[in-house]
């Protein structure tokens, strides 16, 4: 990354990402931003004295969470718009991930981009939370809850297991980010007892030991707790 002084002298104004990439919403940010080569600075949000309800953070994501990002006069929220406009922005200079060139390939980015946030996420996120989230704040596992959601997600990695079995991402035979966009939920199920539902589907672990052993990925969930 560029020193603050080094930002000065060219007259860029850095970009900053509000909230650490102990949330899972801004470690995809925080990713994408790292794929591409892009500089940034994250912004610590302190969640515990409520600082995400402070007026000043409410101006930068009036829903009160994080991420939140500013590049210049530009500001966003939610962490997958946030990844796409990185993407563009920094196409030029990192790796292609949207594949917006070819029709064909875009739109397979794009249906997979669907399925991460349609069905993967509700299901996975669930599983972390009972798993690792909620005994932090003294809760009791709900083992009806988590038994439910890991019958789904089987069923759901089975269709991934024979759509890996034919391409080796999730889009085509190149990397996007339909790939990169499951790798904060997935890296802390990691972390939980049910990690061989990818351990025992050869063609999904072989996409998580690509996908999880990429440097940008591997510097991202180094601030990642539970998932180290």
């Amino acid at each position: 990354m560029c020193s603050e002084r080094e930002r000065e002298r060219e007259g860029v104004m850095g970009v900053k990402v509000y909230g650490p990439p102990t949330f899972t919403s801004a470690a995809r940010v925080i990713a994408v931003l790292e794929e591409m080569g892009a500089d940034y600075e994250v912004v610590p949000i302190d969640f515990a004295a409520g600082e995400h309800k402070h007026p000043a953070h409410l101006a930068r994501n009036p829903f009160g969470q994080v991420p939140a990002f500013e590049d210049g006069d530009l500001m966003l929220f939610e962490s997958r718009a946030i990844a796409r406009y990185v993407a563009r922005k920094h196409k030029s200079s990192g790796p292609d991930l949207l594949r917006e060139g070819n029709l064909q390939e875009s739109a397979m980015v794009d249906l997979w981009l669907e399925v991460e946030s349609q069905q993967y996420n509700p299901i996975i996120s669930s599983i972390v939370y009972e798993c690792l989230i909620s005994p932090i704040y003294g809760g009791v596992p709900d083992r009806k809850l988590i038994d439910a959601n890991v019958e789904k997600l089987g069923k759901l990695l089975d269709l991934y297991e024979d759509r890996l079995s034919k391409t080796k991402f999730l889009a085509g035979d190149f990397f996007s980010l339909a790939d990169l966009n499951h790798m904060p939920y997935s890296q802390y199920f990691m972390a939980t007892p049910h990690a061989s539902l990818f351990e025992s589907r050869p063609h999904v672990k072989a996409w998580w030991e690509d996908l999880s052993s990429r440097p940008a990925v591997r510097k991202t969930t180094a601030g990642m707790p539970m998932a180290g």
